[in-house]
């Protein structure tokens, strides 16, 4: 029985996604500098170990490292423990001491990077990015040593331009650390290419190793980074190196293909092929996503029927090489915070390598069989 409530218009404005033509250009470009810096049969390693004389870290790790920051034409690039998070981890070492002041959207903070804020003992001080004038008038208020920037979004209704707000805070002689998870090889820039002093993001999101982070942006942020990693057990491993690049080269075409399959869904799913789907839309929550509202409260019914069906009840590293099939999954947290009654008739749906077809085959059945138990 659908409820007669007042209807609630939702605005999202995802990030534009690279065109085939665009992410082929990153791929074949990412590979054109593999190749002055790996010549002969240099890549056909399974790279090297330890810690090198005067480099301390493994040498096919440097050549990588200086791969990736020629690629994001930053000055420098380091490969970190920890994935993302413990990419982020570092970008705030490196540019705040414990107890600084750091300037963040004011929207619920992504939860890794919440626990190192407070385990860092950082007061977070809030502005909405998506008003200009109020970051001036915060930063002029509270003096905050640097600032923090997620390229997705964190708010269903977010418009805030990337570019735009590094601007405005590089204008106040605020270092900028930007969050780049689920945004980088699936848009034209990242942080760093913007002006940012530092991005953070996953090589396990883009096809690569599990545990392996990248932070690239300026020189003297990255050597902070460097120097707080003396020990053997702290570094990237040459074989984890050429696995992250591995992956990279693969992961614009891949997303692109992705993105393709989500806006194709979007229009048969508003056309009406399911009866219960009220509307779809993209909204990059983290990761660019497909949102499926139902007229009905059956989000929760739905996905259990649909795992029984095929679909992937939860991310192993959110569009890691593991994630094959669509994943059928609850709102993130983020957006479940900043909307909670949108969890009980709304799930999220990222296609991951499958094609519309089959996202289409399993929420149809899944809302078939959930009405008829119903």
């Amino acid at each position: 029985m659908r409820k007669n409530t007042r209807e609630q218009i939702l605005n999202t404005y995802p990030l534009p996604s690279l065109s085939m033509e665009q992410a082929q250009h990153k791929q074949f470009r990412l590979v054109d500098i593999i190749c002055r810096h790996f010549p002969g049969a240099d890549f056909l390693t399974t790279g090297d170990l330890g810690l090198v004389p005067g480099l301390n870290r493994p040498q096919v790790t440097q050549r990588v490292e200086q791969v990736i920051a020629d690629f994001f034409s930053a000055e420098a690039a380091v490969l970190v423990q920890g994935a993302g998070t413990g990419a982020i981890r570092c970008g705030l070492a490196a540019l705040l001491n414990a107890g600084d002041s750091l300037l963040v959207h004011d929207a619920p903070l992504y939860p890794s990077t919440a626990v190192t804020a407070e385990q860092m003992g950082l007061h977070l001080v809030r502005a909405d990015f998506n008003q200009p004038e109020q970051i001036r008038a915060v930063i002029l208020q509270h003096s905050p040593v640097a600032g923090l920037v997620q390229h997705t979004r964190q708010k269903i209704d977010d418009a805030y331009d990337l570019a735009e707000v590094i601007s405005l805070l590089n204008a106040a002689s605020l270092p900028v650390l930007v969050d780049d998870n689920y945004a980088a090889m699936k848009v034209e820039h990242i942080g760093c290419e913007w002006g940012a002093a530092l991005s953070a993001f996953s090589s396990f999101k883009l096809f690569g190793p599990q545990g392996v982070g990248v932070v690239v942006g300026q020189q003297a942020a990255v050597e902070r980074i460097r120097r707080s990693m003396y020990s053997g057990g702290s570094q990237i491993q040459g074989f984890q190196a050429l696995e992250v690049l591995r992956g990279l080269v693969f992961a614009p075409v891949m997303h692109a293909v992705q993105a393709q399959v989500s806006e194709t869904l979007v229009v048969r799913l508003n056309q009406g092929v399911i009866p219960q789907v009220k509307r779809a839309f993209i909204a990059s929550a983290q990761s660019k996503v497909l949102l499926v509202e139902f007229y009905d409260e059956i989000a929760e019914q739905v996905l259990h029927v649909a795992h029984q069906l095929g679909a992937l009840p939860y991310p192993v590293g959110a569009e890691s090489k593991f994630d094959i099939p669509p994943l059928f999954y609850r709102l993130s947290g983020t957006f479940r915070q900043s909307n909670p009654t949108l969890e009980k008739r709304m799930i999220r749906i990222n296609p991951n390598r499958s094609g519309a077809e089959t996202v289409i085959r399993l929420l149809s059945q899944s809302c078939a069989q959930t009405v008829a138990l119903r």
